[in-house]
């Protein structure tokens, strides 16, 4: 059944320990699972990630040969699993391709959600959702590269059977931390309780990485930066090492619902392009 359980607040076995993830992935020896957060960003606050379908024009005009979409924006939260549950059972997810712009979440509700998504064939990429108006006044939606997939966001775009990273795009890590000690990080103490859970984070965190067909050089990256840090920007050899990226296209050749690079930017233009030809 699908059932990731995504939560910005976790509890986690043993102990009733609310761990959030602040923000990337490890901490060596230090941290306990978490939360993912990011660097500020204009976006609206959103308090869970939110799911919804794309499609570049209405169904009418186009049938079935408009390219289709699943957005997920927000953080990764508690109730992400039974949202996303919800939303897959209201219309068939097998194959879609979901787009993420998203700022993390919790540890392991998102690794819950990235075995969801391996189940039911989903690719992943990294984008925003932007709807414009076409020449004719109907909606067109695009797919701008433009976005940023940060800390345990990683980890949901890895869950994709066929991952697409545009070169626009940014993909943010750092290490976890304990949520309840997030203020004041290199201050705080932490028992052994605490570093007994960051231990058990990791073992999963590391498993589902080679489960998924990751690199642990993903981990490796985000291993290097303390939460209190900025977020490190992969570059292009660490996505590759990290193996986020998995096909050279979306929505072209042989993976249908998934895009290039000049086509996630370029959609409205065929569109309006489109429209235009097409008007008396």
């Amino acid at each position: 059944p699908v059932r990731p359980h995504v939560g910005r607040e976790v509890r986690m076995g043993r102990g009733s320990m609310i761990r959030n993830f602040l923000g990337g992935f490890w901490l060596a020896c230090m941290c306990a699972s978490a939360l993912a957060g990011g660097a500020p960003n204009d976006k609206p606050e959103i308090s869970s990630m939110r799911f919804e379908w794309h499609s570049e024009r209405p169904a009418d005009l186009c049938g079935k040969t408009c390219r289709t979409w699943i957005s997920a924006v927000g953080p990764v939260t508690d109730r992400t699993p039974d949202d996303f549950e919800a939303f897959a059972g209201q219309k068939d997810v097998h194959g879609a391709t979901l787009v993420l712009d998203s700022e993390g979440g919790s540890v392991v509700d998102t690794l819950q959600l990235g075995r969801a998504l391996r189940s039911l064939d989903i690719t992943t990429t990294v984008g925003k959702t932007v709807i414009d108006t076409a020449p004719d006044g109907r909606a067109a939606t695009q797919l701008s590269p433009a976005a940023a997939c940060e800390s345990m966001c990683a980890f949901v775009l890895l869950g994709g059977m066929r991952r697409y990273v545009p070169p626009e795009a940014r993909i943010l890590v750092h290490q976890i931390w304990l949520s309840k000690k997030r203020e004041r990080p290199e201050a705080a103490s932490y028992t052994a309780d605490e570093i007994v859970l960051v231990e058990r984070d990791i073992g999963r965190l590391a498993r589902y990485t080679i489960e998924m067909g990751g690199g642990i050089e993903l981990l490796e990256a985000a291993l290097r930066v303390p939460p209190w840090q900025p977020l490190h920007q992969l570059s292009g050899e660490e996505i590759r090492q990290g193996r986020l990226n998995n096909v050279d296209h979306l929505f072209d050749g042989l993976h249908e619902g998934v895009a290039s690079a000049a086509a996630l930017g370029a959609t409205v233009a065929n569109v309006r392009a489109g429209a235009e030809l097409g008007a008396p």
